[in-house]
């Protein structure tokens, strides 16, 4: 199985580099690497400059300059396009380093056929899981990962099997299959739930979802987005997106829950705000809430030329 590992980056060629080591440790070597560089033509120079053109195992290693700021699915739908011969495509973060057997651990699950995306073990550098994958509340809006906060070298066997709606799109293997009835990333969401709304979208032509015990990766969340900052110093557009496209998860996936789920989501982002003390961030929260109800997508105006990926 030909794998082709799409990387999105936007001004982090340090991260990337990270990355690229970590694969080249891998214990699978049937892969290439296909990078989106979404900062703009610089920072793509600069990379190009940083990269190698393939890793010591051979497996090449090409960078694509986006036409400006894509989003995160609008870069992983590029890679996916200029690889259109792979078997299956590692959609990958690039602030993540894969451990040696994760790749061959994915291969491996989804060689298996019961499933057409896999993802696996996502932890933090306290050896703590971020999740072994998500089930989405409909009535909520919100999204809940399963084993968070667990250590990631003691994970019960049977939550393996837990039933799950979808995967993080920090590391998830997607076969040809799933992206064939599926069909490709939406990228009006830009930022934020669109593997989401990807794995639901599957769910709905019933493809299968699983996890693959053992393929542990490494997620220095954050990044690049400011996600990992303390609450009352998020950024406006990390915070606004992450809110309004719950909103368009729920209007594109469970409509008929999108009343109730709206009144319940807007409760709870006035706990988590305002509860902290963080009141800037409830405001550019309940701007992307609103934005949410009236279905306005893609990345706002007023972030047009500094938006993150």
């Amino acid at each position: 199985m030909h794998v082709a590992i799409a990387i999105v980056g936007f001004r982090n060629a340090g991260d990337i580099l990270t990355c690229l080591e970590a694969l080249s440790a891998g214990t699978y070597a049937d892969f290439e690497v296909v990078i989106c560089e979404n900062g703009g033509e610089e920072s793509y120079r600069s990379l190009v400059k940083a990269l190698p053109a393939s890793l010591p195992g051979g497996q090449a290693v090409r960078t694509i300059c986006a036409p400006g700021n894509l989003g995160y699915a609008g870069g992983v739908n590029v890679c996916i396009r200029a690889s259109a011969d792979a078997d299956a495509w590692w959609i990958l973060n690039p602030d993540t380093v894969p451990d040696d057997t994760a790749l061959e651990r994915l291969v491996q699950r989804l060689r298996s056929g019961d499933c057409e995306l896999v993802g696996g073990i996502l932890y933090g550098s306290n050896g703590q899981i971020q999740t072994l994958g998500g089930r989405w509340h409909p009535w909520l809006a919100r999204a809940e990962a399963i084993g968070r906060g667990q250590s990631a070298d003691h994970v019960p066997f049977q939550m393996f099997g837990e039933p799950i709606d979808f995967v993080s799109g920090a590391s998830m293997l997607v076969s040809r299959r799933f992206l064939d009835v599926v069909g490709p990333m939406r990228e009006d969401y830009f930022l934020y739930c669109e593997e989401v709304e990807w794995c639901l979208r599957g769910h709905a032509c019933g493809m299968r979802i699983a996890i693959a015990p053992g393929a542990k990766v490494l997620h220095r969340q954050g990044s690049s987005t400011g996600s990992a900052v303390p609450i009352r110093k998020r950024p406006r557009l990390q915070v606004y997106l992450d809110e309004r496209n719950k909103i368009l998860v729920t209007r594109d996936c469970f409509p008929a829950f999108l009343p109730i789920a709206a009144g319940n989501a807007f409760i709870l982002l006035l706990l988590r705000f305002l509860g902290r003390g963080a009141w800037r961030q409830a405001c550019y929260a309940w701007c992307g809430w609103l934005n949410g109800l009236w279905n306005r997508r893609g990345i706002p105006d007023w972030a047009e030329t500094s938006a993150p990926t």
